[in-house]
């Protein structure tokens, strides 16, 4: 019998390296370590333990926020109004002890039940009335907004501030809550959800079910994955997320600003989507959307250290050209190496 050894002497074909798919998965953080090189050099204060916090510290409401981004995203949805939703648990809490003195308990559970409402229409109207995504929180985003300005009457709330009726306001934020927004506890917070989120994600049926359905909802829906029901957990995780970056915020301040969360969203959006590349994920991750916010606040902290200390420091009112062009090259190579 005639054996073919024609395959005996083939040798397998050698792995072409491809550049695009190394920065792609490697870039953010050869990016992160190559501006920490800059900016160490530029100025040496940068590297110093103190300035390390401060920038943990100004990431910890933005890595929250984008936390809750990055769950919708999980399911191939988006959430615009967290910055909304941010603003109006910060006034809900505040306001929960200046205005009514109540403890700590009541008034975070005020902010977190309003903003759950604000998920639950979102998902409402998305889910069962097929609204797009963007759109509908688009909607939502302006609409919380008016409330939180409508609820607020359009003043910061604060101890001591004068009410309408000109009395002043008796209520005294709790002591134990001005503590989360300090050192090291508002960094250990930021740690804590996105060790908890990325475990869900990455290691459990549920967020695996997530995944499935970003990908390809049909195919979960044949699968016998309740479709629906995901979604409208991944919008109340977004409102719920976006309510701790809001407690968290007004813990921070001790006070309540207009619109105080509205900042908040450009710089969430981009650390989500910064974090599809970080070690070639591809999707939403929780790692990956701390990685986005750590060069997101690396970026804007050594801009700021530099102002005045080179021809090309970046003025603070052009930080968000900055922010937009990062945003714009993620996203571009987000969706080039999807397609």
């Amino acid at each position: 019998m005639e054996v073919n050894y024609s395959t005996k002497n083939q040798t397998p074909a050698k792995k072409v390296f491809d550049l695009f798919h190394f920065f792609y998965k490697y870039g953010t953080i050869i990016t992160i370590f190559a501006l920490i090189i800059i900016f160490s050099v530029a100025n040496p204060a940068f590297i110093s333990s103190n300035n390390i916090i401060n920038i943990l510290r100004s990431i910890s409401i933005v890595t929250i926020i984008a936390i809750g981004i990055t769950i919708s995203l999980s399911v191939d949805g988006f959430d615009l109004s967290v910055g909304s939703v941010a603003s109006l648990a910060n006034a809900i809490v505040i306001s929960m002890f200046v205005w009514f003195s109540q403890n700590i308990l009541v008034a975070i559970i005020a902010a977190i039940t309003a903003s759950l409402v604000v998920g639950a229409i979102n998902s409402f109207m998305i889910v069962k009335m097929k609204i797009p995504d963007m759109l509908m929180t688009l909607a939502t985003m302006f609409i919380i907004q008016g409330m939180a300005l409508t609820y607020t009457k359009g003043a910061t709330v604060s101890q001591n501030m004068v009410m309408p009726d000109g009395s002043m306001a008796e209520g005294i934020i709790s002591p134990f809550f001005s503590k989360i927004g300090e050192v090291p506890w508002i960094i250990l917070i930021m740690v804590l959800i996105v060790f908890l989120v990325h475990i869900f994600l990455t290691y459990t049926k549920h967020g695996r079910y997530m995944y499935v359905i970003g990908g390809n909802k049909e195919a979960a829906r044949l699968s016998g994955i309740p479709v629906n029901k995901y979604k409208v957990a991944a919008y109340l995780f977004s409102a719920f997320f976006a309510a701790i970056g809001g407690i968290v915020l007004a813990s921070r301040v001790m006070t309540s600003e207009i619109n105080s969360g509205a900042p908040y969203l450009m710089d969430s959006v981009a650390a989500a989507f910064i974090g599809f590349s970080v070690l070639g994920a591809g999707k939403a991750n929780a790692f990956g959307t701390f990685i986005g916010a750590v060069l997101i606040g690396i970026l804007a902290n050594g801009l700021v250290m530099l102002n005045g200390l080179v021809m090309l420091s970046v003025p603070y009112y052009a930080m968000d050209i900055v922010k937009g062009t990062v945003l714009a090259f993620a996203l571009a190579i987000t969706y080039y190496k999807q397609k």
